[in-house]
């Protein structure tokens, strides 16, 4: 009896998926990272950061978790796109699946508190610099959500190499 067809997605598209994920995570870190505005009150000028609020650091923590993750399995894909052979096996392509799943859930809550955070803030009285602030805060939660949506096809392509458990 023939083996069931595969369904496995090609190692190029895996390799394409996962740097538009890596890219998206670069961009994001970048734009959280340097995230800062003036403001002023009381006559008393105040400097705030991205990393003076929890939900965006957060949402930096995600990132970089997700760049470490991506960076990892897209050398792994790149191997598996020249050699053929996928290294570890049935067993790593476990550890595949779970570890997108994971990390397209750290990668969407992360996008989430951000996007939640600002919509709070902006609730409020704000100035433009504090305005500007949180638009550039949004972006960055916007494009961890690219992220995440890029991860999460990962994901459902992880799944498909998963091994068949036919019963004879």
């Amino acid at each position: 009896m023939a083996p069931p067809p595969s369904t496995a997605v090609s190692p190029v598209i895996a390799l394409i998926i996962r740097s538009i994920t890596l890219m998206s995570l670069v961009i994001c870190l970048i734009i959280i990272s340097t995230n800062t505005a003036t403001t002023y009150v009381d006559f008393e000028t105040f400097k705030i950061k991205s990393t003076d609020f929890y939900a965006y650091r957060y949402m930096l923590a995600s990132a970089v978790i997700g760049m470490a993750y991506t960076l990892l399995q897209t050398a792994f894909t790149i191997c598996h796109a020249t050699t053929g052979i996928r290294l570890g096996g049935d067993g790593f392509t476990l550890v595949e699946f779970f570890g997108d799943k994971a990390l397209s859930y750290v990668l969407g809550t992360g996008a989430a508190a951000g996007f939640g955070l600002s919509v709070d803030l902006k609730r409020v009285d704000t100035s433009d610099a504090e305005h500007n602030f949180l638009n550039k805060a949004n972006l960055a939660a916007g494009v961890l959500f690219i992220g995440f949506i890029f991860s999460a096809v990962s994901s459902v392509f992880s799944s498909f190499s998963l091994p068949k458990r036919v019963a004879s």
